[in-house]
C-alpha cells in the first residue's frame, strides 16, 4: 500500500507542527469541543503506537483512499481497517478504555489524521523530539480545555527538586491527572543519573491513578512516548477500599514517594467511603488533644481524605509532597486535621505559594505545599521544620501565564551565557535554602526559615511563624500583657431588633468607618426585612467595634471605631466584633487596636483566601501590651481630648450650616 509520507522526525518543532495541524483540522471540521478534540487525537496516537509496537502496518491511508475520501466518497476499506486496529488497541489498554469506546471522528478527519501520522515513526523518533513535542502540545491544549487537572510546571518541578527522587524509589501520584508530577520525576532521574534504564523505571517504579478515564489516557500516553513498554497508569477511584487499591497496584508494602495535587473543594458524600477514613469522622478536642468520634461526616473535602490515603500508601519513612488549599494550613475548624498529620507523620517542610499561582489554570484558590515523612510510631518529637515562601513564579498571574524575565536596573532582560532570557523566579533559591537546612545549618531570610517541632501549634501557615511575628510575640511576652478576651466581653449575640421585620433601624457597614479617626461616620436606614443577611449586632455608646473579616483586616485600613452617642442603637455587620464591659480604659484600648502590635497579630491570625477573617478564639487571644498606669492615663486622656475636639468641630460646622440656611 502506497503512503503519502515516509518521514522519521528528529526535531520536536516539526512533530509539534504536525500535531497542531491535526488538532486544528479536527476542531474546525468535526464540530467537537476542545476537550473532545483532544480526546480523539489521543485515541489515534494510541492506535499509532500499538500498530508500531506490533509491526502491523495497518495504520495507513493510501493515495487512492485519500483522494476518494476528499472527493466525498465513503471508503469502507479504510474505516474498517482503522476500526479493527482500534479494537485491538482497546484490548491492549483495557485499563483506560471502556468497552464501548469508539472513534468519533468523521472519515474525513480520521483520514487526514492518519495521513499526517502514517509516515512518522513515533517509537523510532528521538525521545527528546517526541517528548518535547507532546509536552508542548498538551501544555497548550490541556490549559485551554482541561485546566482543572493542569498543575503549573514550575510548581511541579519545585516539588521534585525538594524531594529529589532516587532511581530505586517507587513513586505514585494517586490523583495523577495528565501525569505532570510523574513526568517531571522521570525527567529528574534522567537528568541526574547516567545510563538510567527508562523503560524499567516506567514499568516498575512509576505509578499513577486517576478517576477520569480520558485524563488517565493522556498520562499513559506521555509515559508510553518516553518508554515503549508497560506503564502503571490506571483509571480508578483512589479513595476506594485500600486493600483493593494496593492489590491493583501490586505494591503491598507501599511507596517511597508520593507527589500529588488532589482535587480541591470536591465533596465526598458516600458514607461507604467516608467510614473507611479516620478523617471521614468528626473529631472532638480535650486539653489540646483531638479524638475521633463515632459520627461520620455528611460530607468531607476530597483533599482531606487524600492526605490520609497518601499516608496509607507510603512505606514507613516514605515521603510525600502535596498541594493543598491554604485553609488546611490555617482554618481553626481544621485543627483536628493538623493534629492528625502531626501524629502520623514528620513535617519536613511547608512552602507558601502566591495567590496568583493557579490563576492561569482556572482558579484563584491560594495554596501551599506540604512535605511529609511517614512516621506512624510518632516517636521523634524534636526536629526542625523548614518554611519557605515563593514570591516570584516566573510567570504572570493572568489567563495566559505570561513568562516573566529578570531585568537589570535599566529595564533590559538579563540573559544567560547561551543568550536565553533568565526566568524571574525564586523556586530555585528556596530549594537551595532547603539544601542548607538539610545539612543542619541555620537558615533565616525573608523567604526561608526554620522552627522546631515543639514550636508548631495548631497552625501550619508561613506567616504565622515568620521570624518577624515570632519576634513580636517574644517581645510581648516579655512585657506586662493581657489577652483581649480577659479584659472585655466579645459580643456576638444577634440583636432582638432583628425579630421585628417592620422595624426601622440604622445599619453600620465596614465602609462606614473612618479608619484614620476611629469613628463611625455614616449609617444607612433599613426596614429589618430589607437588611443584608450579615446584619447582626446592636451597638451601644462606649462600645468599640473592630473588623474581623475582609481584605483590610490587619492592615492600616483596618476598621476600628468607638461608638459615640450618635450611633448608639445601630445594628452592625457580623464583619465586626463588638467589645464591651472593659476592665481597662476603653480609650487606651482604642489606641492599641490601631497600633502596629495589634495589626500585626490580626494579620497573622487571618485565615481564608477569598474573604480573610479572624476567628473569635484568635481574636480573644490577641495580646494587649499594658504600660504603666501613668502612661495608660496619658494616652487615654489624649485620645479622649481628640474625640472631644472632633465632636466640637462637628457641632461648630453644623451651627454654621444652620445659620447659612
Amino acid at each position: 500500500m502506497d503512503t503519502l509520507f515516509d518521514i522519521q522526525l528528529s526535531k520536536e518543532d516539526n512533530l509539534l507542527k504536525r500535531f497542531e495541524e491535526i488538532h486544528d483540522f479536527i476542531y474546525a471540521n468535526d464540530g467537537l469541543s476542545p476537550q473532545q478534540t483532544l480526546e480523539e487525537f489521543v485515541k489515534i496516537l494510541f492506535i499509532k503506537i500499538f500498530d508500531e509496537n506490533e509491526n502491523l502496518k495497518q495504520f495507513s491511508v493510501s493515495s487512492n483512499e485519500w483522494n476518494d475520501i476528499k472527493s466525498g466518497k465513503n471508503v469502507s476499506s479504510f474505516s474498517e481497517r482503522i476500526t479493527a486496529l482500534f479494537d485491538k488497541t482497546q484490548k491492549e489498554y483495557q485499563d483506560i478504555f471502556d468497552t464501548d469506546d469508539r472513534i468519533k471522528l468523521s472519515q474525513n478527519a480520521l483520514s487526514f489524521t492518519v495521513n499526517k501520522l502514517q509516515g512518522i515513526s513515533l517509537l523510532g523518533s528521538s525521545q527528546d523530539a517526541k517528548g518535547l513535542a507532546f509536552q508542548k502540545f498538551l501544555s497548550h491544549h490541556e490549559k485551554d480545555g482541561r485546566g482543572q487537572f493542569f498543575t503549573p510546571e514550575p510548581v511541579i518541578d519545585f516539588c521534585i527538586g525538594m524531594m529529589q527522587p532516587k532511581p530505586d524509589d517507587t513513586i505514585i501520584d494517586p490523583a495523577c491527572g495528565s501525569g505532570g508530577f510523574l513526568m517531571s520525576a522521570l525527567k529528574y532521574l534522567q537528568a541526574n543519573h547516567q545510563n538510567l534504564n527508562t523503560a524499567k523505571i516506567v514499568s516498575q517504579n512509576i505509578f499513577g491513578l486517576d478517576i477520569n478515564r480520558s485524563i488517565a489516557r493522556i498520562a499513559k500516553m506521555k509515559l508510553l512516548l518516553e518508554a515503549n513498554g508497560k506503564t502503571n497508569i490506571l483509571c480508578t477511584n483512589s479513595l476506594e477500599d485500600l486493600d483493593s487499591i494496593k492489590l491493583l497496584l501490586g505494591q503491598k508494602n507501599g511507596f517511597d514517594l508520593i507527589l500529588t495535587n488532589p482535587p480541591f473543594g470536591a465533596k465526598i458524600t458516600q458514607s461507604s467511603i467516608l467510614s473507611k477514613f479516620d478523617l471521614g469522622y468528626k473529631w472532638t478536642s480535650h486539653e489540646n488533644e483531638f479524638f475521633k468520634t463515632r459520627t461520620v461526616y455528611a460530607n468531607q473535602n476530597a483533599e482531606i481524605l487524600f492526605i490520609e490515603r497518601c499516608l496509607q500508601l507510603l512505606k514507613e519513612g516514605g515521603r510525600m509532597a502535596i498541594v493543598l488549599p491554604n485553609g488546611n494550613f490555617e482554618n481553626p475548624s481544621l485543627d483536628y486535621l493538623r493534629y492528625y498529620i502531626k501524629q502520623k507523620a514528620k513535617v519536613i517542610a511547608i512552602v507558601n505559594l502566591p495567590q496568583e499561582t493557579f490563576i492561569p489554570y482556572g482558579t484563584g484558590v491560594k495554596t501551599s505545599l506540604l512535605f511529609l515523612e511517614k512516621d506512624s510510631k510518632n516517636e521523634e518529637k524534636q526536629y526542625p521544620i523548614f518554611f519557605g515562601r515563593v514570591t516570584k513564579l516566573g510567570y504572570q498571574g493572568n489567563k495566559n501565564g505570561t513568562p516573566l524575565y529578570q531585568k537589570d536596573k535599566y529595564g533590559q532582560t538579563i540573559k544567560d551565557k547561551s543568550g536565553q532570557p533568565i526566568i524571574d523566579e525564586n523556586f530555585t533559591t528556596i530549594i537551595e535554602d532547603f539544601k542548607v537546612f538539610q545539612e543542619g545549618r541555620k537558615i533565616e531570610n525573608e523567604n526561608s526559615f526554620s522552627i522546631q517541632f515543639n514550636e508548631l501549634n495548631g497552625r501550619f501557615d508561613f506567616d504565622f511563624y515568620s521570624p518577624e511575628n515570632r519576634k513580636l510575640f517574644s517581645n510581648l511576652n516579655n512585657t506586662k500583657a493581657v489577652r483581649l478576651g480577659d479584659i472585655c466581653d466579645i459580643v456576638k449575640v444577634k440583636s432582638r431588633k432583628l425579630k421585628d421585620s417592620n422595624l426601622s433601624v440604622e445599619y453600620v457597614e465596614l465602609s462606614d468607618i473612618n479608619t484614620h479617626s476611629y469613628e463611625i461616620i455614616n449609617s444607612t436606614t433599613y426596614q429589618v426585612h430589607e437588611l443584608p443577611s450579615r446584619a447582626s449586632y446592636e451597638i451601644q455608646q462606649g462600645d468599640i467595634i473592630t473588623a474581623i473579616a475582609g481584605n483590610s483586616v490587619g492592615t492600616r485600613k483596618h476598621a476600628t471605631a468607638l461608638v459615640t452617642e450618635d450611633f448608639a442603637g445601630c445594628i452592625c455587620t457580623n464583619g465586626f466584633r463588638v467589645l464591651r464591659n472593659f476592665k481597662i480604659d476603653n480609650y487606651y484600648l482604642l489606641y492599641y487596636l490601631k497600633s502596629e502590635m495589634f495589626l500585626k497579630q490580626m494579620f497573622m491570625y487571618r485565615t481564608g483566601a477569598a474573604i480573610p477573617n479572624v476567628s473569635d478564639i484568635d481574636l480573644a487571644n490577641i495580646v494587649i501590651h499594658l504600660p504603666d498606669k501613668k502612661m495608660i492615663a496619658e494616652i487615654s486622656d489624649k485620645m479622649k481630648k481628640a474625640f472631644d475636639l472632633r465632636q466640637e468641630s462637628k457641632q461648630q460646622i453644623e451651627s454654621i450650616n444652620f445659620e447659612l440656611a
